[in-house]
């Protein structure tokens, strides 16, 4: 799919990685609406995209209130008539430390935002995409998504959890025999807000000690290498490439050359696999 024309919902776009993805896609002559909780911020970034001559609107919105993200929905379909796109970025990641030492509320807060806000955007896009039978959508994958993440399990529990709901919801389009692809992609370390905050504070700095030794060794990407992945994973979406999970680092002209050999070995996945396999 090229973007020219098309019509892009980005959440968390208010900064960071999500206002890099709002305004590559508005590069690429992509309608972009920016998403998130602070209006200041994405009408930034719309700004931004006014200032190079795309078009962007900007849309208030907490991705955990389902009455919030429906409004949001609506108003987009009301005004561009189509949805092509949702990138699901917003995210949290507050609660840092042994799971007997954090505060549970911040905890379940990180869960919320990852997962139940993505889970409700995917919900409200699919009637428009389904309607028409064809969309994208791509979930944000993060660190602990594949291996444990000492002092960052509720964040880690909701990448998980978000990953298996981009596989199991390919599988439902599947199913139904819908045309519409989802997807989840990893940034790679970038620094932003979030993970500044694991550098400055001291639990951070006790359990993620990594993020500023990689940080001070300079071995952070910048948001605009997501952004450009991201742009190379759309335009090779497909339906045998569905519920695959990729990161900043791919070869996307490898992954269109073998999306069979993908399949038929289901790399790109998470999986449970046992010694004597």
């Amino acid at each position: 799919m090229e973007l020219k024309g098309k019509t892009t919902i980005v959440t968390g776009s208010g900064r960071g990685i999500g206002r890099a993805l709002a305004l590559e896609f508005s590069r690429e002559g992509a309608n972009v609406v920016c998403c998130a909780r602070s209006e200041k911020e994405i009408r930034e970034t719309v700004a931004l995209i006014e200032k190079e001559g795309g078009h962007g609107i900007a849309i208030q919105t907490d991705v955990t209130q389902k009455e919030q993200v429906a409004k949001m929905i609506n108003e987009v379909w009301g005004r561009f008539g189509q949805i092509d796109i949702l990138f699901n970025n917003a995210g949290s990641f507050q609660a840092i430390g042994g799971v007997w030492e954090v505060d549970p509320e911040l905890w379940w807060y990180d869960v919320t935002v990852n997962l139940r806000g993505a889970m409700l955007c995917c919900q409200a896009v699919l009637l428009h995409m389904m309607e028409r039978n064809e969309g994208v959508i791509i979930n944000m994958s993060g660190g602990g998504f594949a291996g444990p993440f000492p002092g960052g399990s509720g964040y880690a529990c909701s990448k998980a959890a978000l990953m298996r709901l981009t596989d199991s919801l390919a599988k439902e389009l599947e199913r139904v025999g819908s045309s519409v692809v989802v997807f989840g992609i990893g940034p790679g370390l970038v620094r932003t807000k979030m993970t500044e905050y694991q550098v400055e504070t001291p639990e951070g700095r006790k359990w993620i000690p990594f993020v500023k030794e990689r940080f001070d060794q300079r071995q952070d990407r910048p948001p605009e290498d997501c952004a450009k992945a991201t742009v190379e994973l759309i335009r090779i979406a497909r339906p045998d490439l569905n519920g695959r999970i990729f990161d900043v680092e791919t070869d996307f002209t490898k992954v269109a050359k073998r999306a069979s050999e993908m399949k038929e070995r289901d790399l790109f996945v998470i999986r449970f696999r046992s010694w004597d396999k």
